[in-house]
């Protein structure tokens, strides 16, 4: 079967927004040589701009090349449940009072781990709190984290090596850190009903071996960090405002916990998303600001990247299934750097007679490279709005993060293959 020429389209354009987030950085630095045009650089230097800008031009194209109505068809035909969850999650998962519960937590165990406590913190922001995702999903362990680790390790005055690292290792963490049940990471709820893994599944095939890596992973980032955080105090705000009511906490864990448990059912989550709006407007005393702005950039990325993969199958399904397992997973992990890992696991799903060692093989792939690159799993957009201002240029390359995430991609590749 041939493709047809907006696939052809649709492909040129997907690598075109695959090299621009490859270059969002160049866009940073020239922003600042050409300030007469700076506004428009910096908008493309925006990683999470990137892909609804061209998904738009997509869209606009195709109008040209097929009517209107057709290409208006084809947007709307898309599923962005995925964006809009993300978008929720993001915005309720960032909001003072769950962040407050979840320090709390964590301010706890700093107390009790033999090491000084800005190194235990990052220790445990890039352990513990991936694995929290199989339980409160990835993008909400992802803001999570991102807002604890940002004022420790994601700072200026660290160096940009060590940053990366860590960076790389967050987004690894998280990819794999879901794995524990069959409903917290994108790639797995892709193919969970139609190869029916339940969560005990999950944690037996995938979870021990997936939490041994995200534990050496963070082992191996404290260690990179160890000079540089040994000393070094805890962020603290000497304005820190009074503590949240245990009653208002109990609330927005509440809507937390049924955002998750509707997270395939977007009237429903968006419904309780207006009612934590509303309440957060209420008790607004108790809030810091929201992460609007943040959560929709991401939510823009996503979608961007649901418009421009729904045209993708076309190449990416005859690669999937053609290899063979062990093939499959390296496969997989290289693909995912360049798609998004829902996506490919989507795509295998809808193979016929696949064999379970070939079902294991793909999904194991898709995770172990979902910290690759920016565009490789759902949530590592929200960490990258989240933490890129720690960085040189405000901005994040994605090459230097394509070298972060080699090691501890290493060690999750080598745990699914090996243990």
């Amino acid at each position: 079967m041939h493709p047809t020429a907006v696939e052809l389209l649709a492909a040129g354009l997907f690598a075109a927004a695959v090299l621009h987030t490859f270059s969002a950085k160049l866009f940073e630095r020239l922003a600042h040589r050409v300030p007469q045009h700076a506004g428009l650089l910096h908008l493309l230097g925006e990683v999470e701009v990137v892909f609804g800008f061209w998904a738009i031009i997509l869209v606009f194209t195709m109008a040209f090349m097929s009517g209107g109505a057709e290409a208006l068809a084809y947007a709307e035909t898309r599923n962005y449940t995925e964006p809009l969850f993300v978008f929720v999650v993001m915005v309720i998962a960032g909001s003072r009072p769950v962040l407050q519960a979840v320090r709390g937590v964590i301010d706890l165990c700093v107390k009790l781990m033999p090491m000084p406590a800005a190194l235990a913190t990052a220790w445990l922001g890039l352990a513990v709190v991936p694995l929290m995702g199989s339980l409160v999903t990835e993008p909400a362990a992802m803001t999570i984290a991102a807002l604890m680790l940002a004022p420790v390790v994601f700072r200026q005055a660290l160096p940009e090596t060590p940053k990366y690292f860590a960076l790389g290792v967050l987004f690894v963490n998280v990819s794999i850190g879901g794995t524990l049940t069959s409903y917290a990471a994108p790639p797995v709820l892709m193919v969970a009903g139609t190869w029916g893994w339940d969560s005990a599944h999950m944690l037996a095939t995938f979870g021990w071996k997936a939490a041994a890596a995200v534990v050496l992973n963070a082992t191996l980032a404290a260690f990179v960090l160890r000079r540089h955080l040994a000393a070094a105090p805890l962020a603290t705000d000497t304005q820190a405002p009074p503590p949240v009511p245990v009653g208002v906490i109990l609330v927005h864990l509440a809507l937390l916990a049924g955002v998750v448990m509707l997270a395939h059912h977007p009237v429903a989550f968006l419904g309780l998303f207006l009612l934590f709006l509303g309440f957060a407007q209420a008790y607004e005393r108790h809030q810091s600001p929201l992460l609007l702005k943040e959560a929709l950039l991401v939510a823009f990325f996503l979608a961007g990247l649901v418009v421009l993969g729904g045209l993708q199958r076309w190449w990416l399904q005859p690669l999937v299934s053609g290899l063979e397992p062990l093939a499959l997973f390296f496969g997989a992990l290289g693909l995912t750097a360049v798609t998004d890992n829902a996506a490919l696991t989507y795509l295998g799903s809808q193979i016929e007679g696949i064999s379970a060692s070939a079902q294991y093989m793909l999904v194991a792939g898709a995770v172990a490279g979902g910290g690759l690159t920016v565009i490789a799993n759902a949530p590592n957009p929200a960490g990258l709005a989240l933490l890129k201002r720690g960085f040189a240029d405000e901005s994040v390359g994605a090459g230097s993060l394509l070298l972060g995430a080699l090691l501890p991609t290493a060690v999750a590749a080598a745990a699914f293959l090996l243990l």
